[in-house]
């Protein structure tokens, strides 16, 4: 895709990996503080959320029938559309709407399991967020130090996703729960995206996409943090 229009770029189709130094640590900070604001923006929404009845009110749409693959459907065209926003060379303004649009969709979603681990036990929600932050530094870290490209793992992240995809559907269809094994999977899997979207922000990205880099992360980060406060609600179950 051709970023010539995008105000945000140095030279023309420059991948971050073969900028200018000081280019590719801008855009480095840039994707990061990106990073940072989503996740400030998140933590406030589910706040509001949570305080004021949405959430309540989003858990019951959630258990009505259909009512979870609905959102789950709804969640997934927006996200697409979120996404093609963000990468977009037409203006950063359709870059930040698609990143905007994708932090509340996030929170949407987020706000009933939220809601329900609050109520099993407050300490869940922030035990997850630390073990999300802890493993979210561990990975970035090897990957800045080793400067490993991961984009290998993109097959294997597919077809791990398709595979989860297709097993919580039929879980939904036939009424049973996935378990633990299918959590430590999901975890794994959220990992794997972690290193390949980081690899990606070194090796891959161009100079002005910070924008889509950080929604990239943003979204790993909260698939992590989702089966994270899945998993901590089971360890005290």
């Amino acid at each position: 895709m051709s970023y010539a229009q995008n105000q945000y770029q140095g030279q023309l189709g420059d991948f971050a990996a073969l900028a200018a130094a000081d280019e590719r640590t801008t855009f480095i900070t840039k994707t990061y503080m990106h990073l940072a604001g989503a996740i400030a923006l998140f933590a406030a929404l589910e706040a509001v959320m949570l305080t004021s009845g949405i959430a309540l009110s989003l858990l019951g749409m959630m258990q009505a029938k259909w009512g979870g693959l609905i959102m789950m459907g709804m969640f997934i065209v927006v996200s697409m559309v979120a996404s093609r926003w963000a990468v977009s060379a037409v203006s950063p303004a359709t870059q930040y709407a698609g990143l905007g649009l994708y932090i509340v969709a996030e929170s949407i979603i987020f706000a009933p399991l939220l809601l329900i681990a609050d109520s099993f036990d407050p300490s869940v929600i922030s035990s997850a967020a630390l073990t999300t932050l802890v493993l979210f530094g561990g990975l970035t870290a090897a990957v800045f130090i080793t400067r490993k490209d991961f984009s290998f793992l993109r097959t294997f992240l597919v077809f791990g996703s398709f595979a989860a995809m297709g097993l919580i559907l039929v879980s939904i269809f036939a009424g049973f729960q996935l378990g633990a094994f299918f959590l430590y999977a999901m975890i794994a899997l959220a990992c794997g995206y972690i290193l390949y979207d980081t690899s990606n922000v070194l090796h891959h990205y161009r100079i002005g996409q910070h924008v889509a880099a950080s929604l990239a992360l943003f979204a790993s980060v909260a698939l992590l943090f989702w089966y994270l406060v899945q998993f901590f609600m089971s360890r005290r179950d």
